[in-house]
């Protein structure tokens, strides 16, 4: 009998969850107030990072860049200035370990406790790993998914004092479903978004409520760093790249109604849904399908194995 009443426990909770669920599709949540709250963005000198810094800047946010591009940082800390907002930019590669805390001591120091993380840093690799370079697959790994554990480690535990903040993961869907000649990138996106997931579960297991956590993986961005990446012209409108402002906009209104995934174009939640529901052989066909080229894109993308930046 004992088992029953947990079942019929468990229904009734999980009948709570998904009636909110259902009514924050019909009637737009309210978004909390991150005015004057410190939000840190790595990556912030690249295309996506700038749009995200502006978007927190028009909602009053104080914030910090980091980047290893000292002049990108800067120009997006101008520009998010004229804003009126406070802005600080570090130079920080976060796939470097100690160079994280370090620079995240400096920050605590010099301008208080982060509140909201972006871990927006990520760089792309293009062609199959057994071509590329294990420099450069060593480091798309550090870069996208082991700096997220630098960045968290340095800044949660403050958060979890002060009983308030936001973590973001700003991955790809290429962490949610694999795609062949990306095994690098993939693996890489991949782990971040277990992290993510793993960590979110930390949080709730230990009733930490007020961290909030939010999982962002757009299908692809017309930034630039996905433009050899190709499925079928007639398919593709109904996926189309998403326009990094536009994106942008969607994940940062995701963050401040407390959303914990944000995936663009809504489609990826039936795609990631049915991974986990049709057979493997299926998974290959609708592959074959959706993606025509892929081994022309391959050859395109490798280049040498180059490596772009999508910071």
């Amino acid at each position: 009998m004992i088992i029953v009443r947990d079942i019929l426990s468990l229904l009734w909770e999980v009948w709570g969850c998904i009636v909110p669920s259902v009514l924050r599709l019909i009637v737009k949540p309210a978004e909390k107030n991150v005015q004057n709250e410190i939000c840190l963005i790595t990556g912030a000198a690249g295309r996506q990072g700038k749009h995200f810094a502006l978007e927190f800047a028009k909602k009053g946010a104080t914030l910090v860049l980091w980047d290893v591009d000292a002049e990108g940082n800067e120009n997006t800390a101008q520009a998010a200035r004229k804003l009126g907002v406070r802005v600080h930019a570090y130079i920080c590669d976060v796939s470097k370990r100690q160079q994280v805390y370090q620079v995240a001591e400096r920050v605590k120091q010099e301008v208080g406790d982060v509140t909201i993380l972006i871990n927006n840093a990520r760089v792309v690799t293009g062609g199959s790993f057994l071509r590329c370079d294990d420099d450069v697959l060593e480091k798309a790994m550090t870069t996208n998914c082991h700096s997220n554990f630098w960045t968290v480690k340095a800044f949660l535990p403050r958060m979890i004092t002060m009983n308030k903040g936001h973590i973001v993961t700003v991955a790809s869907y290429l962490g949610l479903v694999a795609a062949a000649n990306m095994e690098g990138y993939c693996a890489s996106q991949f782990a971040s978004v277990g992290f993510h997931e793993a960590l979110s579960h930390l949080l709730k297991s230990r009733s930490i409520d007020n961290v909030k956590t939010t999982l962002v993986c757009p299908y692809k961005s017309n930034s630039g760093s996905f433009s050899g990446i190709r499925i079928r012209q007639d398919i593709e409108l109904l996926v189309s790249s998403m326009c990094t402002e536009h994106g942008v906009k969607k994940a940062v209104t995701g963050v401040v109604t407390d959303q914990h995934t944000v995936f663009m174009p809504r489609l990826l939640y039936i795609v990631a849904i049915l991974k986990h529901v049709v057979p493997w052989e299926v998974q290959l066909l609708f592959h074959k399908f959706l993606v025509t080229n892929s081994e022309r894109t391959s050859d395109k993308m490798e280049a040498g194995s180059r490596m772009s930046s999508s910071k």
